[in-house]
């Protein structure tokens, strides 16, 4: 089964920048596509960005420009670039096996404020 586990939250001002990471074990990160998606309290889980097993990327309208997802295959490591952060990005950021398995990691908290 494939393990996802997220790091790299935290608080930042606005404009700021933060680098989320997600380590997967139990198969090769290249076999299916892997996503992020974030929530905030009281709403639904949204949809951020998805990086395909050709490693082609996508992004929400809402991040566009300022969120790059990418990765080490080597390492089995995805990787969530937040530049120009607002305060609208805070939120519980998880990635999500896009296979099967469909499995998600536990979310790391993300905060922008001054």
């Amino acid at each position: 089964q494939v393990q996802l586990v997220e790091s790299g939250g935290g608080l930042v001002q606005p404009g700021g920048s933060l680098r989320l990471s997600c380590a997967a074990s139990g198969r090769e990160i290249t076999s299916y596509p892997l996503d992020w998606y974030r929530q905030t309290p009281g709403k639904q889980r949204e949809w951020v960005a998805t990086i395909d097993s050709g490693g082609r990327t996508y992004y929400a309208g809402s991040v566009k420009g300022r969120f790059a997802v990418s990765r080490d295959d080597a390492e089995n490591m995805i990787y969530l670039q937040m530049d120009s952060l607002k305060p609208e990005d805070t939120a519980v950021y998880y990635c999500k096996d896009g296979g099967p398995e469909g499995s998600w990691g536990q979310g790391t908290q993300v905060t922008v404020s001054s």
